[in-house]
Parts: structure tokens; C-alpha cells; sequence
């Protein structure tokens, strides 16, 4: 391990002192020492310490005092209390104020070089976990959603608003649309962003093992529980979770939920024993959850729980003006990826990326541009490279041209249907790259029944 931390050293004894940090520095630390607690104090807004090995008995401010000090300055710097008395209170009491360890004297090296490692791998941690965190937030900033037309500067400008709420949302939208990017930059901007965003697709999970991921279940509550599960609700504790396709919940579940929300604690399959919460909920669908109410397939009270505040994210045909904007951002992406030259795309190109209807939106978009950035071999993007879907360029067949006139004898009408669906699900499963949820939300229908469809046309899966 790099032992290039910087540590400083108080101690009264200065002899003790001078021994101590040539035993440091000799072990690779940069050391500045310090012979009382107002000097060491003193020597912290010079120099950015990360470890502070502090006498507890000194002269005037002893080491409590110091560790409590240290603490105000700049909670990550790592604390280490040297004394000779090895009681248990005075061990308690350090912990209680943050320190990090305690070691007794007379001092064991060994021992301190284990405290010290295992100081500098928890420093380690904090700052991978603060690089992270930053590039999560730069990742999900406002500006990495794409788009000046007027629909979507009045979605920045309700995203904008709720940022510092912690009502819950409802993000309303097609499939493709963005709604987990925008969930995903209201948390990160938020002031939950250093705790977790968990996201969870209530589409994608088989109904009787979703109660279960929800709120977690303990040891032997069912066939297969043979160990304790912490469910989503308790893994974003402090943070936002992300309830995405909402209207795909069992309506057993929607009670359940509704009272997770009213009560701010969860219960988890098998046990008699609540847990506690503080967790913002984000809630998005591409459903009519208002007609799901009407026929019953929707709890209204828990609607309204949901839907404290909506958010409506229009369709990539409602403005198309984005798509030039959202094509360059795609393109650079691509070609950066790919380790490729940036591309262009002919004028001809894009006003056909315009006119398409886009009912996969922005997701859709972005498939059909990594695909074509993959599989053009020239510096510019044409028409003739654009998928035959976009352009309209495909042959048309018998079947193409008789599909709205019946016959005079007749026609196979189970069969006609069978092939319209075997060729459009073929369609949406390849712009979503097989990702069921995506192909399910393109066609308007849910996934297990994409899933059944799949099956009974004996298409791959």
C-alpha cells in the first residue's frame, strides 16, 4: 500500500514526539509535529492532515478536546488517540466523538502501522465514494437532458421547483421518453444525492417475488427464503427509490405500498417487525393510470399519494425541434465510444430523423444512431444509412398493399394479425437491443404479455 498520507503528531513529550515521526517518515508518511494542542490546531488550516495521532493527556486542551476540534475543521480526517491509561470508559468516550482508533501505550509500532493501514484504506474509500458521487452528478446534471424547445423548459422549469421538496413525484410519459434520467437528476441534485437512488421496473419482475424485492423477507417466510433480504424500500433509506411502470403493480401490492407510504415504515414478508424510513418516492409510468382507476385495475387513494406532484414528459414527436440537438449529442457520444471520428450527417438525413414519428422516442433515436454510427464506413451519415424503417425505402409487398382491402373471397384474418405481430414485436425487440421491458412499452402492452406473444409465435428469446 502507497503510504503517502499526511499525518500530524501532538505529544508534550517531545522527545517521545521526535522518536515517533522518524519511525513515520521512515515508513513513507509525510509528518509535521506538534508539541500542544493549541500548536497542532493551530498547523490545520496550513496543511490538509489526513491523520491526526493525538496524546489523550496533555497539558491545557488534552486529546478529547482535539478530536472534537479536528472533527469541526474536517469530519474525514482520521483521529488516533495515544494513551497510558487503557480503560474502557475512556476508549467508549473517544469513539463516542469520532475518533478513529485508541492505542495504549507503551506504544506497540506494529500495532499502530495495522491502525494506520487500515486508516488510509477508509481514506481511500471516502474519496473513491466522493469521486463517484461526483460523477454520477455531473452524469445526471440538467444539462445531459437534452432539449430548447418550449415543452421541455417547462419540464426543467417543475424539475427545477421540486428539487428541494420531498413530495412525492409522478413522472407521466411514452416509453423512451426519459423519465428514469429525469428521476435520476432530481435525486442528484437534490439534497438526498449523497444517499442512495435505488431504481426498481415493477414491469420486469414476476408478480410473486415483487412483494418480496419491495420490502425484503426473512429467513424461511417462503419456499426459497433461505436467507434474510433486505428489500428496496430499506436499501434507499435516506434516499429516493424509483418506482418505475407503476401501473404494472398488482392491485394487492397497491395496499401494501399505499400504507409503506402513509406510515413511512415497511414491514417485510414473514415479520412481525417494522422498520423505520425517511424515503422520497418517484413514481413513473406510461399508463392512463386515471382509466386504470375507473376499471379497477388502479387504487385511487394511492394515486393520489403518488401523484403529489406530476411531471409530463412529451414525446419525441411533440418536439421534433430537439431532434437535431439530441442527434449531434448521440452522434458524439457514438463516435466517442466507438474510438471514431466524429460524424456528420447530411441535411437530407436529418430532415427525415425529423419527419419519423419516433414510437420509441428518445430511446429509439439514440439505438438508431449507434447502430448506424457502428455500420457506416464514411466521415458523413447519409440517407441510404439510415435503417429502411426510418427512411420508408422498403419493397413493398402484396401483403403491404392489400392490408386495408378485404378480398372478394376472403381472408385468413387469425393469420394476417399473427404476422402483423410476429413482424412488429421482431421490430421493437431489435430497437431495443432484446430488452423486453423497452420493446413492451414501444408496442403498448405489458411485458408478460410480450413475453406470452413471444412464446406463442415461437420467435427467439
Amino acid at each position: 500500500m502507497d503510504k503517502r498520507c499526511s499525518i500530524l503528531l501532538i505529544d508534550d513529550d517531545e522527545q517521545s514526539c521526535a522518536t515517533l515521526g522518524l519511525l513515520l517518515k521512515k515508513s513513507g508518511y509525510t509528518v509535521e509535529t506538534a508539541h500542544s494542542g493549541e500548536e497542532g490546531l493551530a498547523l490545520l488550516p496550513k496543511h490538509p492532515f489526513e491523520i491526526v495521532i493525538t496524546d489523550l493527556r496533555l497539558p491545557g486542551m488534552d486529546g478529547l478536546e482535539i478530536l472534537k476540534r479536528v472533527k469541526e475543521h474536517n469530519t474525514e480526517t482520521n483521529v488516533i488517540l495515544v494513551t497510558g491509561n487503557s480503560s474502557a470508559e475512556s476508549a467508549v468516550t473517544a469513539m463516542k466523538y469520532g475518533a478513529f482508533d485508541y492505542i495504549t501505550k507503551p506504544l506497540n509500532f506494529d500495532k499502530l502501522k495495522v491502525i494506520l493501514d487500515k486508516a488510509q484504506e477508509k481514506l481511500e474509500l471516502v474519496a473513491e465514494n466522493r469521486y463517484l458521487r461526483q460523477q454520477l452528478r455531473g452524469r445526471y446534471t440538467f444539462d445531459n437532458i437534452i432539449g430548447t424547445s418550449m415543452t421541455m423548459q417547462q419540464v426543467f422549469s417543475r424539475m427545477q421547483k421540486v428539487l428541494h421538496t420531498d413530495s412525492s413525484l409522478l413522472i407521466l410519459g411514452e416509453s423512451g421518453t426519459g423519465k428514469e434520467l429525469v428521476a435520476k437528476a432530481i435525486h442528484f441534485n437534490g439534497p438526498r444525492k449523497d444517499h442512495p437512488f435505488v431504481p426498481i421496473n415493477c414491469g420486469a419482475i414476476p408478480a410473486d417475488l415483487l412483494e418480496s424485492e419491495l420490502f425484503g423477507h426473512i429467513r424461511g417466510s417462503f419456499t426459497g427464503a433461505i436467507a434474510n433480504k433486505c428489500g428496496k424500500f430499506e436499501q434507499a433509506n435516506n434516499g429516493t427509490i424509483f418506482l418505475d411502470e407503476i401501473g404494472t403493480m398488482p392491485v394487492h401490492l397497491q395496499l401494501k405500498l399505499l400504507r409503506v407510504l402513509q406510515e413511512q415504515e415497511v414491514q417485510p414478508v414473514g415479520s412481525n417487525r417494522n422498520i423505520k424510513l425517511d424515503v422520497r418516492v418517484i413514481s413513473a409510468t406510461n399508463a392512463d393510470l386515471e382509466q386504470m382507476i375507473r376499471d379497477g385495475h388502479f387504487r385511487e387513494d394511492l394515486f393520489y399519494r403518488l401523484n403529489v406532484i406530476p411531471i409530463t414528459l412529451p414525446s419525441l414527436r411533440q418536439r421534433s425541434e430537439d431532434i437535431a440537438l439530441l442527434v449531434r449529442h448521440f452522434l458524439q457520444k457514438s463516435c466517442r465510444d466507438m474510438n471514431r471520428p466524429m460524424m456528420s450527417l447530411e441535411s437530407a438525413a436529418l430532415q427525415v430523423l425529423e419527419n419519423y414519428e419516433w414510437p420509441g422516442n428518445v430511446r429509439e433515436l439514440e439505438n438508431v444512431i449507434e447502430r448506424t454510427v457502428a455500420l457506416s464506413d464514411g466521415p458523413q451519415i447519409t440517407l441510404q444509412d439510415l435503417p429502411p424503417h426510418i427512411t420508408g425505402s422498403h419493397t413493398p409487398t402484396m401483403a403491404d398493399q392489400n392490408l386495408y382491402t378485404l378480398p372478394a373471397d376472403g381472408v385468413d384474418m387469425p393469420k394476417q394479425i399473427q404476422e402483423i405481430e410476429r413482424r412488429w414485436i421482431s421490430q421493437a425487440l431489435e430497437m431495443s437491443q432484446g430488452i423486453k421491458a423497452r420493446a413492451a412499452g414501444m408496442l403498448g402492452i405489458n411485458r408478460t404479455t410480450l413475453v406470452e406473444k413471444i412464446k406463442r409465435l415461437g420467435l427467439p428469446h
